[in-house]
């Protein structure tokens, strides 16, 4: 079996900072690509950041510098440094990974259950 498991959300300041972390666990052969995702409420999922396995990044204009995404190969995990956070910033937010299993196989996402964070005064 193949799980992520997602900590660090809770509630913050605006202005404040949080840091989210994901572990891929389970019989993985190969991660790809890395990356978060949020919805807010009555809102669609949008894409906030992601990473490649050489470290190359993207992020939605919205949190460009101030959020900060990384990852560690050897442990496969993916954190996401949000600082400067705004009320805008409050939704879920899910940890996504794109792999292989042991044996073969193609590529597919594999999703976190989901984090709450809440930016208010």
């Amino acid at each position: 079996q193949v799980q992520l498991v997602e900590s660090g959300g809770g509630l913050v300041q605006p202005g404040g900072s949080l840091r989210l972390s994901c572990a891929a666990s389970g019989r993985i052969a190969r991660i790809n690509a890395m990356g978060w995702y949020r919805q807010a409420p009555g809102e669609q999922r949008e894409l906030v950041a992601i990473i490649t396995t050489t470290g190359t990044t993207n992020y939605v204009d919205s949190v460009k510098g101030r959020f900060t995404i990384s990852r560690d190969n050897a442990k496969n995990t993916v954190a996401l440094q949000m600082n400067s956070l705004k009320p805008e910033d409050t939704a879920v937010y899910y940890c996504n990974a794109i792999l292989v299993r042991v044996g073969g196989g193609a590529y597919a996402a594999y999703w976190g259950q989901g984090t709450q964070v809440t930016v208010s005064s």
